[in-house]
């Protein structure tokens, strides 16, 4: 079966299919009704999400399929300890797709290793978010024509924002992509997004306010300070309104900007922005809905395997992230991709040197 961990499991021809076919469900709606009638999607919410688990809720329910699951783990048998295995050994073999969100980064593809059914990662912690990208880049095609040729503008978490750093790795891919990253020095977007972007030959600079480079920018992707992600409340709020975008720096940009945001927003984003006919973040979470259906539609279909493990098992090598899943469910084995004396673990992409 295949699952959908991470959108560079797949090749740039794969993930032209799915924005195509999503761009048939926009277009014709009707023609996919009733298409998963009689099967059933099971989601796992361990953190609160409105968007990306409504959306695949609509998407399912617009296919004709019905739904299980849980969006707080405290009213299921997470609370009493179960393990993220038997969870979603258990639910996967109720469904006929598992969709999974979790704080743990890594979790996703600890879940598949196991499951029963074809499992899509919904998000996990701040590592990646394949399907927002999948929605970034339908919305990109449907209201900018083309995923190549874009100076797009990256601006606040970067260092936890796991939209960025999914789009990034996906749109370094499309010819003359140029990124500008603006961040506190704190929130920088992490190091092996950056060696991505040069092993694909793609332009990127490091900004410290919006001002400077809003007339540069095609696209302009805000995101929100994460509070949750953060050690203190004290961290977080020396970070929080750092970066605003407003009504006064929107005249600065280009007239065929555009605007997008994962949401939701807190302050990042004011009010009256939401007025300019730039701004297309609502809209951009609509066509959500659409891709989730193409990517249901095609992973329910297909039957192909695909191996996520490729790395050497170091049975005692521990990740150093604190927050990848590997160090809370004990069982899971250590893989690692090797490269000399380093070693990057194959859940959550953290790098270690090896003694």
């Amino acid at each position: 079966m295949q699952h959908l961990i991470d959108l560079n499991d797949y090749p740039i021809s794969w993930w032209n299919k799915i924005v195509s076919l999503a761009q048939d469900i926009y277009t014709n709606p009707g023609r996919y009704k009733g298409a998963c009638s009689g099967k059933v999607m099971g989601t796992l919410f361990y953190e609160p999400s409105t968007r990306t688990q409504m959306s695949f809720q609509t998407a399912m329910l617009r296919l004709g399929g019905s739904l299980i699951g849980f969006d707080n783990p405290a009213t299921s048998s997470v609370s009493k300890g179960e393990n993220l295995k038997d969870t979603t050994k258990i639910v996967s073999g109720y469904a006929d797709i598992l969709v999974i969100r979790h704080p743990m980064e890594g979790a996703a593809k600890a879940a598949a290793l196991t499951a029963d059914c074809p499992v899509i990662n919904a998000g996990d912690g701040g590592h990646l978010h394949p399907t927002q990208t999948l929605t970034d880049m339908l919305t990109l095609t449907l209201e900018k024509g083309r995923l190549d040729n874009l100076v797009i503008g990256m601006c606040g978490d970067l260092i936890n924002g796991r939209t960025v750093h999914s789009l990034c790795k996906a749109l370094s891919f499309y010819k003359n992509n140029k990124f500008i990253f603006v961040s506190t020095p704190e929130l920088r977007i992490p190091s092996y997004i950056k060696d991505i972007l040069n092993a694909n030959g793609c332009e990127f600079k490091e900004a410290s306010t919006l001002e400077e480079v809003m007339p540069e920018l095609d696209v302009l992707y805000m995101t929100r300070i994460q509070s949750e992600r953060f050690t203190s409340m004290e961290e977080y709020e020396a970070q929080k309104n750092v970066y605003v975008l407003d009504k006064n720096k929107m005249k600065a940009g280009k007239k065929d900007l555009i605007v997008l945001h994962p949401l939701p927003r807190v302050d990042e984003i004011t009010m009256d922005v939401d007025d300019d006919s730039r701004a297309l973040y609502f809209k951009q979470a609509r066509y959500g809905v659409f891709i989730r259906m193409a990517l249901v539609l095609t992973m329910i279909e297909n039957k192909d395997t695909v191996q996520l493990l490729k790395g050497t098992v170091l049975k005692d090598t521990c990740c150093s992230n604190p927050r990848c899943i590997t160090n809370r469910e004990n069982y899971l084995p250590k893989s690692f991709r090797k490269s000399g004396d380093i070693a990057e673990c194959e859940y959550c992409d953290e790098r270690i040197l090896l003694n």
